[in-house]
């Protein structure tokens, strides 16, 4: 029964993930004339050029069928059933959420970012949860799988070519496709900001005279503390400046040991951009993947 429910709850999240995604492009997106980047990005501007006689919901799940070979061949079983949830589950709402709520501003530019706001959130959430909508979500997984780029700089790269395209349909003009790039760029800052946000890490620098206390106190977090031999140069007196990287919803805790040992402690906090090692990411460099197909070869 813990089994179920923990399943059950994860398939919740993802339920609750895709409706947001769907609602973004059916309330938002295709009803003011939008088409970004992304496999659906992609259905939208064929719902355009056929004047709009080929629902998003049908191309979507053809496209997202041969697409889903490629989720079951790299990306294991796991993920494979999931996408196929969420595609049949996409292909539904498409269809069940088609012209049902549409939201309209007066500046088109405000549907642009609302639109890529909650597109991405929708994604980030069926992301962290192991699934994917199809389409270039699968390539942005199974790159970051192998290597260290993020998934916002993926989908940027290649949605670039697709919302181009819609020069491509009739009716259409640059216009539209600068409001394309504007849900692309709103897009790929947020679906980092919520997959890659509770793993920012900060480099933090302690200098204090109770360095030892602290150090003990601060391995009750699961951290490691690195000690340098430093020298005041004014009062040149020796002691040990204290290196610990945490992440950034841990530098509260982290501030609040300092501060409880020594309220005069001079403290130097830094952004980490990549931390890689025990108790935060994987070195993903492609080696393994690489040595992996010659083992097969």
């Amino acid at each position: 029964m813990k089994n179920f429910f923990s399943i059950l709850k994860e398939y919740s999240i993802l339920t609750f993930g895709t409706v947001i995604y769907v609602l973004a492009w059916t309330s938002f997106l295709i009803p003011n004339g939008i088409a970004s980047g992304g496999g659906t990005g992609l259905c939208t501007i064929v719902y355009f050029a056929s004047n709009e006689t080929i629902p998003v919901s049908v191309s979507f799940f053809v496209l997202n069928a041969i697409l889903l070979i490629i989720g079951f061949m790299v990306l294991g079983k796991g993920f494979g059933f999931k996408t196929i949830y969420i595609i049949i589950l996409s292909t539904l709402l498409f269809q069940i959420l088609d012209k049902k709520w549409i939201v309209e501003f007066d500046e088109k530019f405000l549907v642009a970012v609302v639109g890529g706001v909650l597109e991405a959130v929708g994604i980030g959430i069926v992301l962290m949860k192991g699934g994917s909508t199809g389409g270039t979500d699968i390539a942005a997984m199974v790159v970051n799988k192998y290597w260290p780029v993020s998934p916002g700089k993926v989908y940027l790269y290649s949605d670039i070519f697709i919302i181009a395209s819609i020069l491509l349909v009739p009716g259409k003009t640059i216009e539209d496709m600068i409001y394309g790039y504007v849900v692309m760029i709103t897009f790929s800052f947020m679906v980092d900001f919520v997959l890659l946000g509770q793993k920012s890490s900060v480099q933090v620098l302690i200098f204090s005279s109770k360095y030892q206390e602290i150090a003990d106190r601060i391995l009750t977090m699961n951290r490691g503390v690195t000690a340098i031999k430093s020298m005041g140069w004014y009062s040149k007196a020796d002691s040990n400046v204290l290196l610990v990287i945490v992440r950034r919803y841990e530098l509260h805790t982290l501030v609040s040991i300092i501060k409880s040992i020594d309220h005069s402690a001079f403290v130097s906090v830094s952004s980490a951009s990549d931390v890689y090692g025990e108790g935060f990411d994987e070195m993903k460099t492609g080696l393994d993947h690489k040595n992996k197909k010659k083992e097969i070869k």
